[in-house]
């Protein structure tokens, strides 16, 4: 006979959600209002439109208050000894469970709305994949939140030991925000505005009316300085983006280690969010480099663990940097505190590849190059000779490019083991210095083309359950490259290898 928990063990969300779904069902209905009115009178007066609106409005607003009262009535929640339940649906009943032994994430978030209300989202994940990995509260108190958070990650667990200090490892320093600008964000920012400018006039019947508008401004201008002025306007949008999309995202940034071993990260403006990592589940760091804050000495630092998020809502989070791009010699300061080292393994010297890893890195950046301008030639010879030109634009500007990037690629390789750690470095426009615990790894790849063979090199992958589940040294020496991997982890190669006989 099964025991059925008492009645107390349960707990009902927060019944202010049917005042947060109000709210927001008003603030998207009042943004609809007016062109819906406008349109509306094409039929009818203006005095009636407007009555017809508000009271579609009003109707809109009760029913989405009225299903959100009812989704409050049937979920509740509880915390047991062995899992965590959550019953919830009215046509269809939805009763899930996690093992508490299980979990691995539990993450707070608030809008601003719901910091105004005192309330925050809990999301209560395994770090699996698919959205039965994954409990969501939706909304609680800030204090429940903060309850659970502490209840279910307490594995009543010893830190691991290491020399570096509990509490604060790094906190917001306002003057990072001038990495913002030199992201890549910045001109997608810019982009997505000059977009957003053209679809909303075209809504509104205004499209051709904003071209005119750019075009009596620049009659006088020559084409070329049109399409210069115009892009700089996008850009400086763009930057103006960027800059606040910064300062949403980290303003309030703060990386502790709480006591039992767990690294917090809180941040956020209007949306807060506190994000946690077990130590215990944490596997190394990825020091991240983007080309453009990378040209300023400048990185992000991210950590390779298991058990984090995994579902689309958590990858569009940024749920695994601890750090946001701050001077290169904070990140490795920072890689160290959250590693418990002495001495960064991120600033590790690293073994340098053979220069043939330069040559087949300049070959494919200049067939990348000049792929489009030999389609450009060609279709010049059947089209017009103007692309001809174009093509030799083409050419001027991304062979040079191509070189540089190719180059930068190449001094950029490496690997190296340094104490408890694998490093492995490559990329340029997103450089990646990895360092993996040895213990984290569970397997390795070998990989060599027939090219490679040729030129004596190989890749080398190290697997794991952790962050990307994949970090590899390309095109190492081969001999190199297998000593590395036999070094890194002990035994797990050793099998595989055949050692030639050395000469007297």
């Amino acid at each position: 006979m099964s025991t059925v928990a008492p009645p107390a063990d349960w707990r009902r969300l927060d019944p202010r959600t049917v005042l947060v779904t109000a709210l927001v069902v008003a603030g998207v209905v009042a943004g609809a209002a007016i062109p819906v009115t406008l349109g509306l009178t094409r039929w009818s007066s203006l005095p009636v439109a407007v009555l017809q609106v508000f009271a579609g409005a009003v109707l809109i607003i009760g029913v989405a208050a009225g299903a959100d009262r009812i989704r409050w009535h049937r979920t509740r929640y509880r915390i047991g000894e062995e899992h965590v339940d959550l019953h919830t649906g009215l046509l269809l009943v939805k009763r899930r469970s996690l093992a508490r032994s299980r979990i691995r994430t539990v993450d707070l978030t608030a809008n601003l709305m719901l910091r105004l209300l005192g309330l925050v989202t809990v999301r209560i994940g395994t770090g699996e994949q698919g959205a039965d990995s994954t409990l969501e509260l939706d909304p609680v108190t800030r204090a429940e939140g903060e309850r659970l958070r502490r209840l279910l990650l307490d594995r009543a667990a010893t830190a691991p030991a290491g020399v570096h200090r509990e509490g604060e490892l790094a906190v917001l320093d306002p003057r990072w925000i001038r990495y913002a600008p030199v992201s890549f964000v910045a001109p997608m920012l810019g982009g997505a505005a000059a977009g957003a400018v053209m679809q909303v006039s075209e809504w509104v019947g205004a499209q051709g009316e904003v071209i005119e508008w750019v075009g009596d401004r620049f009659r006088d201008t020559p084409l070329l300085w049109t399409v210069i002025a115009l892009v700089l306007a996008a850009l400086v949008a763009g930057v103006v983006g960027a800059l606040g999309l910064w300062i949403e995202m980290w303003w309030n940034y703060r990386l502790e280690r709480e006591a039992g071993g767990t690294l917090r990260v809180r941040r956020g403006l209007f949306t807060s969010r506190s994000i946690s990592v077990e130590e215990a589940r944490l596997r190394g760091v990825d020091l991240v480099e983007p080309l453009g804050v990378r040209l300023l000495g400048a990185a992000r630092l991210d950590a390779i663990t298991t058990g984090l998020a995994k579902d689309h809502e958590a990858r569009n989070a940024d749920h695994n940097t601890l750090l946001p791009v701050a001077p290169r010699t904070r990140a490795d300061s920072v890689a160290a505190d959250v590693l418990r080292e002495a001495d960064p393994p991120t600033a590790a010297a690293l073994t340098p590849h053979p220069r043939a890893a330069r040559g087949r890195r300049l070959r494919w950046s200049l067939a990348a190059a000049l792929g489009p301008v030999l389609i450009l030639t060609l279709l010049g010879e059947l089209l017009t000779p103007v692309l001809h030109w174009i093509a030799l634009g083409c050419a001027v500007v991304a062979v040079p490019v191509a070189v540089v990037l190719a180059l930068d690629a190449y001094r950029g390789l490496g690997h190296a083991i340094s104490g408890r750690y694998l490093v492995t470095r490559s990329g340029t426009v997103r450089r990646s210095t990895a360092a993996l615990e040895r213990a984290g790894v569970i397997g390795w790849t070998v990989k060599q083309s027939v090219f490679q063979r040729r030129a004596g090199l190989l890749s080398v992958t190290a697997t794991t359950a952790a962050g990307g589940g994949a970090y590899t040294a390309y095109d190492t020496d081969a001999s190199e490259g297998l000593d590395f991997a036999a070094e890194a982890v002990p035994e797990l190669l050793e099998p595989f290898l055949e050692r030639s006989p050395k000469k007297a």
